[in-house]
């Protein structure tokens, strides 16, 4: 019995001692670290994306499904994609041209030290990005109405000019596209942009005003340069932002049925074919070639910034 008593403890500490030389092996623990990593990737990326793979080359009705190999593909080739496409391809260009620039600007002034007030302009443009999608949709919905007594249509009467139905002409209803979020994503960039202009070293700006150089030429030769790798990163969630816009213009029109669907999106186009139509395979297929759309864009923007060059 006493034996017994004497061997429990033993044996606890035995495999206390293997569960810590298990841990703490410097071959063992790397491995470790990872495995959560690598099991949230497989489960919630990797096996839904393998999952889609399938799926785009099947007919899925409920309860069965059979291959039908690349016809939802040949499905693609249809006016409402190509509608989809260049309306998000004109989204992503103009947030690109308006996202990068505007907040770069914005964020050069609020860090320099001539500027009062710049907490509160950082915060005050801050804060449009905590507010819900939903709520700022149905404000610009509300602001952009064709009514007469509409806040733009009124501006528009102050300048002697007629109401406009900004949500039925496709050039205005993209505006209102770009200006939502203008208002809503451009203090996210500056946060961005301010967090890169805060690590160069001020003693760069001061060798170079030495030197002659005028405000103009430092930041052309040393600010821009150096903000190259957040640039980088804000056009790229730039790009599968602007790509995957759906709320936004679902929010606007009040539902995925904008007129002649002017508002439709990659994944307006797939909720309207995977949800509302309940066609999962064309759906995955629209989802699919979205994956690869966005993943082409962002390797030509990648390779155009040097990033697979070889370093000397």
């Amino acid at each position: 019995m006493k034996a017994d008593t004497v061997a429990a403890p033993v044996k606890a500490k035995g495999r206390s001692s293997l569960m810590n030389r298990f841990l703490y092996s410097s071959k063992v623990a790397p491995y470790v670290f990872v495995l959560p990593f690598v099991l949230s990737f497989l489960i919630f990326f990797a096996y839904p994306v393998f999952t889609t793979i399938q799926m785009s080359f099947q007919e899925v009705l409920p309860g069965q499904t059979h291959y039908i190999g690349l016809e939802n593909y040949k499905k693609l080739w249809s006016d409402s994609f190509l509608t989809a496409l260049l309306n998000s391809d004109r989204y992503t260009i103009w947030t690109i041209l308006v996202l990068i620039p505007l907040p770069l600007v914005l964020a050069v002034f609020l860090n320099s030290k001539l500027m009062k007030w710049s907490s509160f302009f950082r915060s005050a443009l801050f804060i449009p990005s905590l507010t819900s999608v939903v709520v700022a949709g149905t404000v610009f919905r509300l602001v952009f109405g064709d009514l007469d007594d509409a806040v733009m249509n009124s501006f528009r009467h102050l300048l002697g000019l007629p109401t406009l139905n900004w949500l039925a002409n496709s050039s205005a209803a993209m505006f209102v596209l770009v200006i939502l979020a203008t208002w809503r994503y451009t203090g996210v960039n500056i946060i961005y942009f301010l967090s890169a202009l805060q690590s160069i070293p001020q003693e760069l700006y001061e060798s170079a005003s030495i030197d002659g150089a005028n405000t103009w030429r430092r930041f052309w030769k040393i600010t821009l340069p150096l903000l190259k790798p957040v640039t980088i990163y804000v056009i790229t969630i730039s790009i599968y932002g602007g790509y995957s816009m759906f709320t936004e213009s679902f929010i606007l029109w009040n539902g995925n049925r904008s007129p002649n669907d002017i508002g439709l999106t990659m994944i307006g186009l797939l909720y309207r074919e995977g949800i509302e139509k309940n066609n999962l395979g064309l759906g995955s297929a629209i989802g699919i070639a979205l994956l690869a759309l966005t993943m082409v864009l962002n390797v030509i923007q990648l390779k155009s910034f040097g990033l697979f060059k070889k370093e000397d």
